[in-house]
């Protein structure tokens, strides 16, 4: 067998393992199936001015203490996907959310970006004890890390009483890749529409352009009539619709 052939499969089955590692996180099911089960929400088809803005990853001393800065100046409501280990290291913060009405979400313990599900459930478990421990409050929502997932993971989810948020797919701010508070702000204004699911990041690094760009972003969509609600308040919004319909 010569060099040439031996190096033209090693190149192959590179390529091929590649392809499925870069697919593994994708679900056999898709968007279709879930938002008709109900199992997970991108967003929601309603006429009311109506987004929520999510945030991942915190809280964080600096950037968390920022974020409810502005929404209490604006009176507008957030949902925060909390990193347990985090929670555990700034409760006050945790407890702050709560008490200023913000909606309290899962997104595992160590934010592990690949993890069994026998380890994701023990990490929902983990989180939600914490959160609970501070709040007294046990959250519905969970959304996975990075935004990949596996029919198993959302099985997983829903089996311990979660529902799976994602967001809406011209809303992902992409903060975390820090491309400049003028970048964030136009991904959000240009595609704005009523349910949008907004993803920013309050935690996991350096978020100064996302706190610059939500002091242009909210009082922007305030002007234009839309309100902030919680993920919940959301999903309420349109049971309601549904049952008018």
């Amino acid at each position: 067998m010569s060099r040439k052939y031996v190096w033209g499969l090693t190149v192959f089955f590179l390529i091929i393992s590649v392809f499925f590692v870069g697919h593994e996180a994708h679900a056999d099911k898709g968007r279709p199936y879930y938002e008709e089960t109900g199992e997970v929400v991108w967003d929601i088809n309603t006429e009311d001015k109506i987004v929520a803005l999510t945030f991942d990853d915190g809280p964080h001393p600096k950037y968390t203490t920022a974020v409810l800065d502005l929404l209490a100046k604006y009176d507008a409501k957030a949902t925060f996907f909390i990193v347990g280990k985090n929670a555990d290291k700034y409760p006050e913060l945790v407890l702050r959310s709560y008490t200023e009405g913000h909606e309290l979400a899962n997104h595992t313990y160590t934010h592990s970006f690949k993890v069994s599900i026998n380890k994701l459930q023990e990490e929902l478990r983990q989180t939600n004890d914490t959160i609970y421990s501070i709040t007294g409050f046990s959250p519905v929502l969970f959304r996975p890390v990075g935004g990949n997932y596996t029919d198993a993971m959302i099985n997983a989810a829903v089996k311990d009483g979660y529902k799976v948020v994602m967001w809406s797919w011209h809303q992902d701010t992409q903060d975390w890749k820090e491309p400049g508070v003028k970048k964030i702000v136009q991904k959000v204004m240009k595609g704005t529409k009523p349910g949008d699911v907004i993803l920013f990041h309050d935690g996991g690094g350096n978020r100064t352009q996302t706190i610059k760009a939500l002091e242009e972003i909210i009082p922007a969509l305030k002007k234009q009539g839309y309100t902030f609600v919680t993920i919940s308040e959301l999903i309420e919004s349109k049971q309601q619709q549904e049952q008018i319909q």
